[in-house]
């Protein structure tokens, strides 16, 4: 084998390794900036009002972000989402309090963003159309380990060391992936060839595939699940008298399921066709929501985590292979940015809403709302 396809060959690990790091940063941060603002006594919707700037920012630029790495290649994208990625989970271990979160949090959301859109990109790159489902699946397991130590780790963190201690760690995990991408390890897709289709009226053409379109919807779907999991059991672990560490477990159980799921995924991709598998995502998913305000103990909430867990983790490499099968060729990094986009618009204004909810009426009617919204994804999913 050449020395280029010897790096070519290690891209996919690499990228995973580089993934969990930048994606542990992430998802630690959603619970610290959570905890800590519950800490110093802000209500639901303001908690609500931070996990929303984690995607504000993305959904105005992941489009941008997209084209730009269709343009000058994934290199760059990726390494300065890395360096924002740091500097934002500093910020409020230099500047403590409340306001310093708002910045911190807009500006992790947004870095990783641009990192996500060249990882995810490369990823579709690399390889035959018949690898994608696999090399997605792949890419989705390392973000199941991170998606598991990150609320696990900080929850121990906060509870035996401090938030400040935690927010200064998290800063640590994106420099490694930051020095690899610097001194160009890794193979990574170029920009787009000179004689290629220009992108100019590309976000109408792209929303007007009624197969993209309905890709994108579900996803969407699915991903205001998987944010308001995350947004809202350290509220509601808070108001049941839960310690850090006790959410943290009940947030691990749920990426815990995410990893054993997408290691079935190659047998489940053999089996079923993709919107089999995304229409009972969805059904078991909403069952799953309805059932939360049932509960109040951490075995049951563990149980219905995990549950959550093997539904909404068997999604997404669904989606990411149907998204790179069905886009036009020379244009995967915009499709990939149309998709952030319509995930973060939905992860910024869902918790917004709902966290103005839950202050008003109760945590309760937030999880049945959404299980209902993600039962009538089903029913549009299972159309043919």
């Amino acid at each position: 084998m050449s020395g280029a396809g010897e790096r070519r060959s290690r891209t996919l690990p690499a990228l995973i390794v580089l993934g969990i790091l930048n994606h542990t940063a992430l998802t630690g941060s959603r619970v610290t900036v959570s905890l800590y603002a519950l800490s110093l006594g802000a209500s639901p919707f303001v908690v609500g009002t931070l996990m929303g700037l984690y995607s504000f920012l993305p959904m105005w630029l992941a489009i941008g972000a997209g084209r730009m790495s269709d343009r000058v290649g994934v290199r760059g994208p990726m390494l300065a989402g890395c360096c924002g990625i740091a500097v934002g989970a500093v910020l409020p271990r230099i500047f403590p309090g409340l306001p310093v979160l708002f910045a911190a949090t807009s500006l992790i959301g947004l870095s990783f963003m641009m990192f996500q859109v060249g990882t995810q990109h490369a990823t579709g790159a690399l390889g035959a159309p018949a690898d994608r489902p696999r090399n997605f699946s792949l890419l989705a397991l390392g973000y199941s380990v991170s998606g598991f130590t990150g609320p696990l780790t900080v929850g121990l963190l906060i509870d035996h060391a401090s938030f400040s201690a935690t927010f200064a760690c998290l800063a640590l995990l994106p420099l490694a992936p930051a020095a690899v991408l610097a001194r160009g390890w890794l193979a990574l897709p170029r920009k787009r060839p000179a004689n290629a289709p220009a992108t100019a009226s590309g976000v109408a053409d792209l929303l007007r595939n009624r197969h993209l379109r309905r890709v994108f919807i579900i996803n969407g779907l699915l991903s205001m699940a998987w944010d308001l999991h995350t947004f809202f059991i350290p509220i509601y672990g808070a108001n049941l008298g839960l310690s850090a560490s006790l959410i943290g477990v009940i947030l691990a159980a749920f990426a815990a399921a995410t990893f054993v799921v997408r290691l079935a995924m190659p047998w489940i991709a053999r089996r079923f066709a993709e919107f089999e598998v995304l229409t009972a995502a969805l059904f078991v998913a909403g069952g799953a929501y309805a059932l939360f305000p049932f509960v109040a103990s951490v075995a049951p909430l563990m149980m219905l985590s995990f549950t959550l867990g093997l539904a909404l983790g068997s999604a997404q490499p669904m989606v990411m292979s149907l998204l790179h099968s069905i886009a036009p060729a020379g244009r995967m990094g915009e499709a990939v940015g149309v998709r952030m986009s319509v995930i973060n618009a939905s992860t910024f204004a869902v918790p917004l809403l709902f966290g103005a909810i839950g202050s008003s009426v109760g945590i309760g009617p937030v999880f049945w709302l959404v299980g209902a919204g993600l039962a009538g994804g089903g029913f549009f999913a299972r159309r043919r």
